[in-house]
């Protein structure tokens, strides 16, 4: 499933993190950071990892994260490699791959990607092209989100960035392995969450909430990894 989170970051968060990037930023060449097959279709720029900034910046995207509960309903994050930081402009495109199975920082930070995210930076009238395509069972999708908001989908996918020809599009991108690997269990689990959050929103009967929420909760306690 693909899930649109939007306002992760407000718009004072947003101008930000853009003008760090823009003003202070050690980028790279972002086939530094990709395997040979990655390395042929990759034409964009990194926030290098050594860099300090990087590493605050990537501090404050988790924060955001945490205080985020539609971010948490969809991903039941067990563990987020920290947050990387990337640059697409004057044609720079990301052709179509699939992301690896173990993602990994350095020598003792890897997880299994179970989902794939990008924050975006720019509103979408900032820059033509830039596009994130996904591809999977459920058909492609384009995906050119508001600055502050985040797209969030299984890392299984074939998905590509279109060639950013006016302007640049910044955006963070991180990987999430869940607490619940199936997918159809963790989509099964968001909407029964988001359907409980709507009921006890309208008023509906009490009891039936609190029964469908300890349903939900025996699920997630007969999925969930720790």
């Amino acid at each position: 499933m693909m899930i649109h989170v939007p306002q992760v970051l407000n718009s004072d968060e947003v101008a930000s993190i853009r003008q760090r990037l823009l003003d202070s930023a050690q980028w790279v060449d972002g086939r530094q950071t990709v395997g040979a097959q990655g390395a042929e279709v990759k034409r964009n720029l990194q926030l290098s990892d050594t860099s300090p900034l990087r590493h605050e910046l990537a501090d404050e995207v988790l924060a955001a994260l945490a205080r985020n509960d539609l971010f948490f309903a969809a991903a039941l994050p067990l563990r987020i490699l920290p947050p990387l930081f990337n640059r697409y402009r004057d044609g720079g495109t990301y052709g179509m791959h699939v992301d690896g199975a173990v993602m990994r920082q350095g020598n003792d930070v890897s997880i299994r990607s179970d989902l794939s995210c990008t924050l975006f930076f720019n509103d979408p009238d900032d820059y033509e092209g830039g596009e994130l395509v996904v591809s999977d069972t459920y058909g492609e999708h384009q995906v050119k989100l508001p600055a502050g908001d985040l797209i969030l989908y299984p890392s299984s996918s074939l998905h590509c960035v279109n060639p950013v020809n006016q302007g640049e599009r910044l955006a963070s991108f991180f990987w999430i392995q869940s607490m619940v690997r199936d997918e159809a269990h963790r989509r099964l689990l968001f909407d029964m969450d988001t359907s409980i959050t709507r009921l006890s929103q309208t008023g509906a009967d009490r009891a039936s909430v609190v029964k469908l929420t300890g349903i939900y909760h025996n699920l997630l306690r007969q999925w969930a990894e720790t």
